[in-house]
C-alpha cells in the first residue's frame, strides 16, 4: 500500500503548467512539514516535500492555495528518473496529491475565507454541536 498523509505549510505559490500531449493541468508546490520531535536545545526541523497535483485537484490547489498557508494532502509517493541532454541521470521523489484540504483556521487563512465567500459556509458558526472551552469533554 502506498498512502501518504501530510500537513504542512506551502513554501511557495503552486506553479501551474500543462502537459504537451493532452493539455492536462499540473500544479506543483512544496510543503514544509514539521518533524514530530524537537531535540533539546535545537530549533524544530522541517522536511521540504515536493507535491504534484493533476487535473481537478491541481486546479483546486492552484486557485486556493497560497505561500505560507497550512494545508493537508493525501496522496502517494512516486519516484521518477530521467537523463538530461548531457547524459546526467536525475532522480526525484515526490507526492502525487489525490486529495487536498485547507488546514488553517478561518482566522489564520485568508484563502479559507475567500473559499467560504465563493462557495458559502456549509457549517454555521453557531452550530448546536459547537464546544466552548468551559465544556467537559469525554476524552
Amino acid at each position: 500500500m502506498n498512502k501518504v498523509v501530510l500537513m504542512g505549510r506551502l513554501t511557495r505559490d503552486p506553479e501551474v503548467r500543462y502537459t504537451q500531449t493532452n493539455n492536462t493541468l499540473v500544479a506543483s508546490f512544496s510543503l514544509a512539514v514539521n518533524r514530530r520531535f524537537v531535540k533539546q536545545g535545537e530549533e524544530r526541523q522541517a522536511d521540504f516535500i515536493n507535491i504534484v497535483a493533476w487535473s481537478k485537484t491541481g486546479e483546486f490547489c492552484s486557485k486556493y492555495f497560497k505561500k505560507g498557508q497550512q494545508v493537508g494532502i493525501i496522496g502517494r509517493i512516486q519516484t521518477r528518473n530521467w537523463e538530461d541532454e548531457n547524459k546526467v541521470k536525475h532522480y526525484i521523489t515526490e507526492v502525487v496529491a489525490e486529495e487536498a484540504y485547507f488546514a488553517d483556521s478561518k482566522r489564520d487563512g485568508e484563502a479559507s475565507s475567500d473559499f467560504a465567500n465563493t462557495f458559502g459556509n456549509s457549517v454555521s458558526e453557531s452550530s448546536e454541536f459547537a464546544v466552548s472551552s468551559e465544556d467537559d469533554l469525554p476524552f
